[in-house]
């Protein structure tokens, strides 16, 4: 294998698979069809070679895959279908189209989306490592980065959208405040890996300025996290509850988790919102259907859509886009409604 300072070529995947040149090409291009067994061979050399086309030698040949990806923490969440099909149709009408991929965090995973020159990324990942960022972009590959983080860095070639998740959270949590809320408690999401949202998360963020903000007192307890599974988060809420300090709020990460929380919060005896107030966060389809019906918060899907979009066209075609931000709407619905 050569050293890593010098750039890999067609040539050495070619040899590495014990295919020509042009076998290479195809599989690359996925413009013809080549039998299994030399597909895998020239994949498995591009994976252990690390090799990246060129691709401004292929936009100086006019050549675009008209491939989008967009590359997410929990594709099986309804917001991000949601938003890919809002994406969807602005991307067909500017020619591209568009795909819905779980992030992987392995270096495998960022050689493999490289080699199949996607024309842009959009990344909605709270965990995916910048160096992997840096990978995209040093193929040439143009990134939007949804902002999740408080302390987020970008390079000169990603551009950053805001959704609204620190201001967001923020007024969700002022609201069961003005509620009568005075013992609110933040849950976390479900992870199978363990992951967790820290102190620069911007929803954990904004959860804990605006409970400061309201003079309350915000310790370890103020949070249930690291839960694998829904049945962990049900048993965490019952513990909780069951503390000496009184619950009176729970602000889910998203509705889901809000609701899961809401159904264990009924089982141990007690009403919502007369004993216990609940927000949750993206108001999905469970807000409108569980019982009580959410109060959640609404982010701007389709104008965040239109925006990563146009951000990506503008860099696809050379510029650097100035970074967005966008508001959110609360919803009110009966799980913090006043009494009477």
């Amino acid at each position: 294998m050569k050293e890593s300072r010098e750039r890999v070529t067609r040539a050495d995947v070619a040899r590495m698979a014990q295919v020509s040149e042009t076998i290479v090409s195809y599989v690359i291009n996925n413009n013809r069809y080549v039998a299994k067994d030399k597909r895998q061979r020239v994949e498995e050399a591009i994976r252990r070679l690390n090799y990246r086309p060129n691709n401004i030698a292929r936009a100086l040949k006019g050549k675009r895959s008209n491939q989008i990806l967009f590359i997410a923490d929990n594709i099986t969440n309804e917001y991000f279908s949601n938003l890919v099909s809002e994406m969807d149709k602005y991307a067909y009408k500017s020619g591209y189209l568009i795909s819905l991929c779980a992030n992987r965090n392995t270096p495998e995973f960022v050689a493999q989306v490289i080699s199949r020159q996607y024309d842009g990324i959009i990344l909605s990942s709270a965990t995916f490592p910048e160096e992997y960022v840096d990978k995209f972009t040093q193929a040439g590959i143009p990134v939007v980065m949804f902002r999740r983080l408080l302390h987020q860095t970008s390079s000169d070639h990603v551009a950053v959208l805001g959704t609204g998740l620190y201001r967001g959270a923020r007024m969700a949590v002022r609201h069961l405040i003005e509620k009568g809320c005075r013992n609110v408690v933040y849950v976390d999401r479900v992870s199978q890996k363990g992951h967790f949202s820290t102190a620069d998360d911007l929803r954990f963020a904004g959860f804990m300025d605006e409970m400061k903000a309201g003079g309350f007192f915000v310790d370890a307890g103020s949070a249930i996290q690291g839960c694998r599974n829904q049945e962990e988060l049900v048993a965490a809420v019952k513990r909780r509850l069951r503390r000496g300090d009184k619950v009176d709020g729970f602000f889910g990460r998203d509705d889901t988790i809000a609701c899961v929380t809401m159904g264990a919060v009924m089982e141990e005896g007690l009403l919502v919102p007369q004993d216990v107030r609940i927000i949750g966060f993206n108001d999905s389809s469970i807000s409108r259907f569980c019982s009580p019906k959410l109060s959640t918060v609404r982010m701007n899907q389709p104008e965040i859509a239109a925006a990563a979009l146009d951000m990506l066209n503008e860099m696809i075609g050379g510029g650097k886009p100035e970074d967005r931000d966008f508001d959110t709407e609360l919803i009110e619905r009966e799980s913090t409604a006043s009494e009477g």
